[in-house]
């Protein structure tokens, strides 16, 4: 009798062990996935992204090392510019130009939707962000509304540097576990 208890009870503990470890990340089971795009106006009458803070010097000047922006850019469903694509959410937080070596920068955003299946949730990013690499992994930290306790990654490329235009278009595909 004692040998079949102890026998349950090691079960049971690898059992916990087992359900512990299982974050749901290798199934895919029970992940959502969202593509937007996000727009971040730097020039013309109506910027997204304001430059809030600087350093007083740095001697990373092409990195722009220092540099602190705040944005309430528009997220659509296409790369189309926001005025002309379905506008599906906000983008609204900061970044940092947090690297004296190469143009990276430190995400602090929240995804807030207004439109579309995910209407009054909002998705809560952060990591870094080497812009001049193609494809960049960010952190989904949390959420709110659908998106409650969330986490999960967020992957960017850029379509558009906006070195011309002024406006950055950035394709997000969001793998959210809520």
């Amino acid at each position: 009798m004692a040998k079949a208890a102890l026998q349950l009870l090691l079960l049971l503990c690898v059992a916990a062990v087992a359900w512990a470890a299982d974050d749901g990340g290798g199934s895919g089971a029970g992940m959502t996935k969202i593509k937007v795009y996000w727009h971040d106006v730097v020039a013309g009458p109506n910027p997204t992204a304001i430059r809030v803070a600087q350093a007083a010097s740095t001697n990373a000047s092409s990195t722009y090392f220092g540099a602190v922006v705040a944005i309430d850019d528009p997220l659509t469903s296409s790369p189309a510019a926001a005025a002309a694509g379905e506008v599906v959410g906000r983008a609204q937080g900061t970044y940092t130009f947090a690297d004296q070596r190469v143009i990276g920068l430190l995400m602090d955003m929240n995804f807030v939707f207004t439109a579309g299946d995910h209407n009054g949730s909002s998705l809560a990013i952060m990591g870094r962000n080497e812009v001049m690499s193609p494809v960049r992994e960010m952190s989904i930290v949390g959420g709110s509304g659908k998106f409650r306790m969330a986490r999960g990654y967020a992957e960017a490329r850029t379509v558009d540097s906006g070195f011309k235009s002024g406006e950055t278009i950035v394709e997000y595909t969001l793998f959210v576990k809520a």
